[in-house]
């Protein structure tokens, strides 16, 4: 089997009818990629493929998987998938969603929402796939995780910014559990970029505390302002994903990075985090050390 870097990837993406899975699908067919573009309804899937007018078609399947059917299905439409072109080279795990809720308000229903989806799904598409992977010294997991866990403050994002934690955690355990079969993970880390998916949230309301209306209605505010006012370009930002896994453009000749950090914004937040937590950490530093035992 040729080594990766001399020929064309296979790429498996979820979540390819909108967004930037959308987006990854339409960029890699232009890079002479193989893509199998999957999403859970395969007639908007084709309606995409159809509207955006490919080139290189042959190098595109498009499949349906919904990756909240259950682990025995995800295996049985992953096993469908790599039989295409009898492998996987690169999966791109971008299915999720995003249900803004106070918390309170949502407690465990929307909690258990978010995990399906973007906890429970992934996992169940990952595990499918690993084995087509650790097949292919080189292969790449890709995981599009958020900004948002470095700031869940935001009001409304406290649901889906533990699912992106709970996330976070599961690709940096895999970075290392992978590493002896010389799989690479990635964790993508995107601020806000300008996709359809922004305009097409809506707060839960299906337990409204009236002490919360006043805050309700301000996170609600900001979620209408969101759309078209997103710092990122969703087309440079999956430009800059790909070319990360190939090596080329400003990731040419640099080390593979585990985390990418896509945005301004997503920067900013990050580097606030990290600021606040090493400050905490050093004004305490004296408390933190005196809980160990004295040898």
């Amino acid at each position: 089997m040729p080594p990766l870097s001399d020929q064309p990837r296979v790429w498996l993406i979820t979540g390819a009818s909108s967004g930037l899975g959308m987006r990854f699908m339409t960029h890699l067919i232009g890079r002479g990629e193989y893509v199998i573009a999957s999403a859970r309804s395969l007639e908007k899937l084709d309606k995409v493929i159809a509207d955006a007018g490919i080139k290189g078609a042959e190098r595109l399947k498009a499949l349906r998987i919904d990756v909240t059917d259950g682990a025995e299905k995800v295996k049985a439409q992953i096993d469908q998938a790599a039989a295409f072109w009898g492998r996987i080279d690169v999966l791109v795990n971008n299915a999720g969603s995003a249900i803004p809720s106070l918390f309170e308000e949502g407690g465990t229903t929307i909690l258990r929402r978010q995990f399906e989806t973007n906890v429970f799904g992934l996992v169940d598409v990952t595990t499918a796939v690993l084995p087509y992977l650790r097949k292919n010294p080189g292969s790449c997991l890709l995981v599009i995780g958020s900004r948002s866990v470095w700031r869940p403050e935001f009001t409304g994002a406290g649901h889906y910014s533990a699912s992106k934690a709970a996330v976070h955690a599961i690709t940096e355990n895999l970075m290392s559990e992978l590493s002896e079969f010389k799989v690479k993970v990635l964790l993508v880390e995107p601020g806000g970029f300008r996709t359809e998916g922004v305009a097409s949230q809506r707060y839960y309301l299906g337990n409204q505390i009236p002490e919360y209306d006043d805050l309700r209605r301000r996170g609600q505010e900001m979620l209408a302002k969101m759309p078209g006012h997103q710092p990122g370009d969703p087309d440079k930002a999956v430009e800059a994903v790909i070319d990360v896994v190939k090596g080329e453009g400003m990731a040419k000749d640099k080390p593979w990075p585990n985390y990418l950090i896509l945005g301004s914004d997503a920067e900013r937040d990050v580097k606030k985090k990290i600021d606040k937590v090493t400050s905490d950490l050093d004004t305490f530093l004296d408390l933190t050390r005196s809980t160990d035992y004295e040898e």
